[in-house]
């Protein structure tokens, strides 16, 4: 089993340069990958149930004990970003579905990248954890509720469809994997060791299929997609910190809510926008994989150079660990 943990241990390390080395294999030969995207739900599936047999009930307890930087991470979470995107669409003028697509990347959750990028930047990760549940938990309805608020100009938002598909590659993974945790703990403890190089290798599939069906819109979008992501990103970073600041939240809390707000989980954005929108309006989600993970790790290494007050640890982050 040790060469499997080594093999998650540099998928994780180097998850960024394989996603880059994904797309560009997928672009270079795309009838090799294009088969996958009938199962690109399921893949979703697999890595939310991975995220599911991770969390453990005190990653809950923060609602409860400490409501404040969870509901202002949730309510950033799901302003900041779909807002931002919308502004940006019409600010570089995005075709409609591009414009879509990026709305669509700021209204899904938090990624489960980010918890890594706020434990690498010695930032407050009982609350990322908290942060990226909840919002995943709270996805099915904010999610297809801000694309027809925001997106609807562009394409057709079909909240019911929108809804249950959410639900059924989300959120019922995560509670399948919770249970799994809670309730079967040495099945959870041996899986565990495996989860995250499946899950790796389900989100490079996922994408690797996503670019293998676009590589024409690719070409001509690329480009403008790539900096309308990067802005997006940069926004939900800045004022991810700025928010929390406001709120005169400890260093270590700024730093776990400006890393939540700037990730996406970006194959949610993927799946969603590949089944209920068009292969093109799932760009910005696949270029998010990319960038998210190289912007994440320079944060988090700034960061992570820069010591932390005393004050600003923590209370739960001995317990999770127990």
């Amino acid at each position: 089993m040790k060469w499997i943990e080594r093999l998650s241990s540099f998928a994780g390390k180097y998850f960024a340069l394989l996603v880059i080395a994904a797309a560009i294999t997928a672009f270079l030969v795309p009838e090799i990958f294009i088969p996958i995207n009938a199962y690109v739900p399921i893949l979703l599936g697999v890595v939310m149930l991975g995220m599911g047999m991770t969390l453990k009930p005190v990653d809950f307890k923060l609602v409860a004990t400490r409501p404040l930087p969870v509901l202002l991470g949730l309510v950033a979470q799901f302003t900041i970003m779909p807002f931002t995107a919308f502004m940006i669409a019409y600010l570089l003028q995005l075709p409609p579905e591009l414009a879509a697509g990026l709305v669509l990347l700021g209204s899904v959750p938090g990624g489960t990248a980010s918890n890594v990028m706020v434990y690498l930047a010695k930032g407050d990760l009982p609350l990322s954890i908290t942060m990226t549940s909840m919002s995943t938990l709270l996805a099915p309805i904010a999610t297809p509720a801000l694309l027809y608020l925001l997106a609807g100009q562009w394409l057709p938002v079909n909240f019911v469809d929108m809804f249950t598909m959410i639900v059924q590659v989300i959120v019922i993974p995560v509670i399948a994997g919770l249970l799994i945790n809670r309730f079967l703990p040495k099945v959870a403890a041996k899986t565990s060791v495996a989860m995250p190089l499946v899950s790796v290798l389900a989100i490079l599939a996922i994408l690797s299929a996503v670019v293998a069906a676009n590589t024409g819109s690719l070409i001509q979008a690329g480009l403008i997609s790539f900096v309308a992501v990067m802005l997006h990103n940069a926004a939900g970073l800045a004022l991810g910190f700025i928010a929390a600041l406001a709120f005169r939240l400890p260093a270590s809390q700024r730093r776990a809510i400006s890393i939540e707000v700037g990730m996406q989980n970006s194959g949610l954005g993927v799946a969603l926008a590949t089944a209920h929108f068009t292969p093109l309006a799932a760009i910005p989600s696949v270029l998010a994989a990319a960038w998210h993970n190289i912007s994440g790790p320079i944060l988090a290494t700034y960061w992570s150079k820069r010591p932390l007050p005393p004050e600003a640890t923590s209370p739960l982050n001995k317990k999770r660990a127990s």
